[in-house]
């Protein structure tokens, strides 16, 4: 993006390369503050217009930004007494015009973003002390002319984050693109980010609707470019490498990537080809989300249309793990919708305890009960995958598990009390005030979740049954119908309500190519009784009324008898 700025779906962007604001001078007199005040007087017309009316009385909007900013200038350098300003004469109102465009201005997702010409470290500094001395700006602008017409000096100061929620670094790679990916050539890459956590996100979707579909209609013939409106988020989904293309109107589903997915380095980018590419927010007005095998080249690709509904988080996490399941069958490894955690019991043992189910089973709500019973017992745990991880079969004839993800994007409506804010500090928070509220925090270091990890337990997640604690299965034929089934109670994470089934609990990859996952099935629940590995069922209860009265809690405590014994 070469623009000094650019305003699109409650967002602000502001390119620190082309413009860089150093003064209250700098600031008022570029484009970017008036766009802003543009944006302003029409939110005013709409939810005060007593405000609006007061502002633009004998003149239109033009004159009255005009008005504002000049008065504005005159505020930081003179006293109230020393200015003779018809806006002055009502205190009272200006200092609720100040007041109002302030949170207008925080209300948005404010995010700033720089090139780096090389990979200096100096470059890095910049970048964060650059944005860090623009919230100051912002902040001091702000508290100069509030407490010039307030009229006394302020009791409290909140250091609040007035300029940025984020800062981006980005450099352009030069890629050797295969034949028909020349229109991603020139966009340029994320190779650092600063978040101001803890952040909350204010999405206008809280959950994911419909399914990702297969295509056969190449998805490049399809991307709209437009000029300089996109940025690449390269990462590392388990092993595989991705290069997300993400449409700057969606940058807010770029910030909590960090959280979940490692950002490949810029060896990585230029040395491999990608096994994944996403274009997300493509502006063609399809409405599609949909995946691609391009078998020539062996590029599994997501196309994700521009609409309303895709500022959902999911939709970026969900898509890149679907392409990541298409891409390790494959390669005969078995997706597994679920989490896994890796348990240091205080006597010196580790136990490794797997889940599986469908969105809303009550996976990692379990593995949150655990930790809370567990004092004394379990010195720590080591997430491994709080979603999605993979099964295979290793060079010895082991059974063994990989995870995609470093960390979790978790519910907040079924975590413990006090849970969720554990670890806020570094956490991303989407529509903490709604239903199907999420957080996405970090959970891992990406050398553990692509680790080979040995299975102790595999349980699928229950939470339709009435029953209490956990079972196990005593022969294949009786525990693969179960996982194969992949039933839940569901809790409007999605657009199902209900009892469901889903084949093998995982709509990203396996339900698309039964035909590919059924045989890795029948090898890997045939490996897992080989070995003897505890194969059953935990009921979470999450699905019940009342949640079975805690029945999450008898699932922890058997769960945690088991491990013991």
């Amino acid at each position: 993006m070469n623009r000094e700025y650019y305003y699109s779906r409650n967002n602000a962007i502001i390119n620190y390369t082309t413009k860089y604001c150093r003064t209250v001078d700098d600031l008022l007199a570029s484009e970017g503050f008036s766009s802003f005040l543009d944006l302003f007087f029409a939110h005013i017309e709409k939810k005060k217009h007593d405000m609006y009316q007061w502002l633009t009385f004998k003149s239109g909007v033009e004159e009255a930004k005009e008005e504002l900013t000049r008065l504005a200038k005159l505020l930081m350098v003179l006293d109230v007494q020393e200015i003779r300003h018809p806006g002055l004469i009502e205190p009272d109102k200006l200092l609720d015009v100040i007041e109002t465009a302030y949170h207008f201005w925080r209300g948005m997702g404010r995010y700033s973003i720089m090139y780096a010409n090389n990979d200096e470290g100096y470059q890095i500094q910049n970048f964060i002390d650059a944005d860090t001395k623009f919230n100051e700006l912002v902040l001091n602008f702000y508290r100069t002319i509030q407490q010039k017409v307030q009229g006394t000096q302020n009791k409290i100061f909140r250091q609040l984050q007035a300029g940025t929620n984020a800062s981006i670094l980005l450099q352009k790679y030069n890629l050797d693109l295969p034949l028909g990916y020349e229109a991603l050539k020139g966009i340029p890459f994320i190779t650092e980010m600063m978040l101001r956590t803890p952040l909350i996100l204010h999405p206008k979707s809280n959950k994911r609707l419909g399914m990702f579909e297969e295509t056969f209609n190449h998805p490049m013939k399809d991307f709209i470019r437009n000029g300089d409106d996109w940025i690449c988020y390269p990462c590392k989904v388990g092993d595989l490498l991705t290069f997300a293309y993400f449409h700057i109107d969606f940058i807010g589903n770029i910030i909590a990537c960090p959280n979940l997915f490692e950002i490949a380095t810029k060896t990585e980018c230029l040395n491999r080809k990608p096994d994944c590419i996403v274009l997300f927010g493509n502006p063609d007005g399809k409405g599609d989300t949909t995946f691609y095998h391009d078998k020539k080249e062996n590029i599994w690709i997501g196309k994700i249309s521009s609409e309303d509904v895709i500022e959902y988080f999911g939709y970026v996490k969900k898509m890149f793990l679907t392409l990541h399941n298409l891409a390790v069958m494959q390669r005969g490894w078995l997706p597994i919708h679920g989490a896994m955690v890796k348990l240091y019991l205080r006597d010196g043992r580790e136990k490794n305890v797997m889940f599986m189910g469908d969105s809303g089973a009550g996976k990692s709500e379990t593995i949150e009960a655990l930790s809370t019973i567990s004092k004394g017992i379990i010195d720590r745990q080591e997430v491994i995958f709080d979603d999605m991880g993979s099964i295979h079969i290793d060079n010895r004839g082991n059974i063994v598990a990989q995870g995609t993800e470093i960390g979790a994007f978790v519910r907040l409506d079924d975590l413990e009390m006090g849970s969720a804010y554990r670890d806020m500090d570094r956490s991303v928070f989407f529509n903490p005030e709604l239903s199907n509220a999420r957080v996405v925090v970090p959970t891992a270091p990406y050398k553990v979740i692509v680790n080979n990890h040995h299975i102790d337990c595999f349980m699928y997640a229950n939470n339709y049954t009435d029953k209490r604690g956990l079972s196990q299965f005593k022969t294949v034929e009786e525990a693969k119908p179960v996982f194969v089934e992949g039933k839940r109670n569901a809790l409007g994470t999605t657009q199902e309500v209900g009892l469901s089934t889903t084949f093998f609990a995982n709509p990203f990859g396996p339900m698309q190519r039964q035909e590919i996952a059924t045989p890795l099935i029948d090898k890997m629940f045939d490996k897992l009784f080989e070995k003897e590995i505890f194969v059953g069922e935990i009921y979470t209860c999450l699905g019940l009324p009342d949640k079975g009265c805690d029945g999450i809690l008898d699932a922890a405590r058997a769960l945690l008898d088991f491990v013991q014994n």
